[in-house]
């Protein structure tokens, strides 16, 4: 009797061998359900989806594929750094062509995040940021009165950290009372770490041009309680 991987269709002559056999399809099968994995999944499906015609790929082709491994490299390298929009960051890095092995590139990502931050939908960026918030003051059950008590009492370099990687916008820190007195109490090294992203003309003519915007920015923090 034979024993075969359904994997890698090796025969083997007793069932233990076959428990201890791992090879690296099976290995790759195993990893499925894992985050950075099924980011990278994401990843390969946006490049053939992009940059190739024909039938749609699903786990088992990305499995087969001879970029599975750098797709997953990227996907872990995204979830690490809290990528705030993989598809968008992707796709944009498709445009420029880089190469795939150039993906996990802390330059590239931080070209990116600047220009999208100045670009994204208000909706998404208040909706990335209330939540960002949310998930701290619920970890750190010090903070009593819930987000109210973000940019009043969580602690300044958290605060330009969260900025600074795009997880809390600039749409919300100018446009509610707390945001901004948190920027009053900033020193000058916290300033300047923050100050490509907070960059006060750029975003006075954002908000002028957009009154609307700016309404529905301060009706969602007030009813957050910030």
């Amino acid at each position: 009797m034979h024993f075969q991987c359904k994997y890698c269709l090796k025969s083997f002559s007793r069932e233990s061998t076959l428990a201890r056999h791992a090879c690296e399809r099976r290995r790759r099968f195993q990893q499925e359900k894992e985050i950075g994995v099924q980011w990278g999944l994401r990843a390969y499906l946006i490049f053939y989806s992009t940059t190739q015609s024909g039938q749609a790929r699903d786990y088992t082709d990305f499995v087969s594929s001879p970029y599975y491994t750098a797709f997953v490299k990227f996907g872990r390298y995204c979830h690490g750094i809290h990528c705030i929009d993989l598809v968008n960051y992707t796709r944009w890095l498709l445009r420029h062509n880089y190469a795939l092995d150039r993906w996990c590139t802390d330059t590239y990502y931080a070209e990116w995040l600047w220009d999208y931050l100045r670009r994204e939908n208000v909706q998404d960026a208040l909706e990335r940021s209330v939540q960002t918030m949310f998930d701290y003051v619920h970890q750190n059950p010090e903070l009593r009165n819930g987000v109210s008590d973000y940019f009043r009492l969580v602690n300044q370099n958290r605060i330009c950290y969260h900025i600074a990687t795009g997880r809390v916008s600039v749409w919300a820190v100018y446009n509610c009372d707390s945001g901004q007195e948190f920027l009053g109490k900033l020193n000058t090294d916290q300033v300047m770490s923050i100050i490509n992203f907070i960059d006060p003309d750029f975003w006075q003519s954002r908000f002028r041009d957009g009154p609307d915007d700016v309404a529905f920015c301060n009706q969602v923090l007030a009813a957050a309680g910030l």
